[in-house]
């Protein structure tokens, strides 16, 4: 009897434990991949409070915008039936300068408004800025962390070919933030479409998985194991791309245009130690802003004035025609 009882206690123990197991792994997915994006990326009211707040000089500038209705929406479908949307902007001037600006995590296209202002404003390009899917108005079940969002964006970047310089050669440079910085990173490792000359990446995450690793340990104090590996199983399974398969570490090395990368000494939430490994990995051609003082997606907010110039002096280098296989390789 005593024996039968020693069972049952040590099968409800381990029932207990699985279940625990079982509703933490799904607590991490829902928490990282869902809860977070119906939070703020998708409050456009919000997102235009905050970047008012934040970069005052917005303000007058997107009502003028919008007065004129320069800063226009467009939707495509993708090829599972996703509606998704972009905000775009055309320069004062025809051009084929041409940046798509790729929001982070929890973000969306208005939260970078700040750096289409720089691009349109300041160096008189056009600008394409996507919601990535479950952001903005676009569709979406979770926050893909850049991964399969890489496809989403090179067909962006098709449609910014075709919206402002049809029939010619555009001049692209694909520029994101945080998790838009992984996109870019993603994005850069897969086949160019040859009007692509460059990238910027600033504050992105070596893969998914280092990035929930740190933040399990910082915001839970829990280990990676055993959480991590069966929320990444779970993803899998769910959604068909799992936490260390979403490399931009992987991608980046597959990278042969021309890269900036920007990133803060103060940044805790995407460490440093990340852009120091990304940049070491970068063959090719590539240039290193570290921000000295700055925090996580901080740097233009802090340094708006450096940001723009290391951004058009990489430009002037780096995105205009010329024979790519003749570029330097250091």
């Amino acid at each position: 009897m005593k024996k039968k009882t020693s069972y049952k206690v040590i099968g409800a123990i381990v029932a207990a434990l699985l279940a625990l197991l079982a509703g933490g792994t799904l607590y991490l997915q829902w928490y990282a991949l869902e809860a977070q994006g119906n939070e703020r990326g998708k409050d456009l009211d919000a997102s235009y409070a905050f970047m008012y707040e934040h970069y005052p000089f917005l303000s007058h500038w997107v009502d003028s915008l919008q007065r004129a209705e320069a800063l226009r929406d467009t939707f495509i479908m993708a090829d599972d039936g996703a509606r998704l949307h972009a905000l775009y902007l055309r320069a004062d001037t025809l051009t084929p300068r041409t940046a798509v600006v790729v929001h982070g995590y929890t973000d969306n296209a208005v939260r970078m408004l700040h750096i289409a202002y720089l691009y349109n404003h300041d160096l008189r390009y056009n600008v394409l800025l996507p919601d990535l899917r479950f952001a903005g108005l676009s569709d979406g079940d979770h926050i893909q962390m850049g991964w399969n969002d890489r496809e989403d964006v090179l067909r962006w970047m098709l449609v910014a070919d075709s919206l402002f310089a049809p029939g010619s050669q555009t001049d692209m440079v694909v520029h994101g933030i945080s998790m838009g910085a992984a996109t870019t990173m993603n994005v850069s490792g897969e086949p160019q479409p040859p009007f692509v000359h460059c990238f910027v990446e600033d504050c992105g995450y070596t893969s998914v998985w280092d990035e929930y690793k740190g933040e399990l340990k910082n915001q839970f104090g829990l280990p990676a194991f055993p959480l991590l590996h069966l929320a990444s199983w779970a993803t899998d399974l769910r959604y068909g791309w799992n936490f260390r398969k979403a490399s931009p570490l992987a991608q980046v090395k597959k990278c042969r245009l021309p890269m900036l990368f920007i990133h803060g000494t103060e940044d805790t939430f995407v460490p440093t130690w990340m852009g120091d490994t990304l940049f070491a990995a970068k063959p090719g051609v590539k240039e290193y802003w570290r921000v000295e003082g700055a925090e996580h997606a901080n740097s233009y907010l802090k340094f708006p004035k450096e940001y723009t110039e290391r951004v058009k002096t990489f430009l002037e280098k780096y995105n205009i025609p010329k024979d790519m296989n003749n570029l330097p390789t250091e």
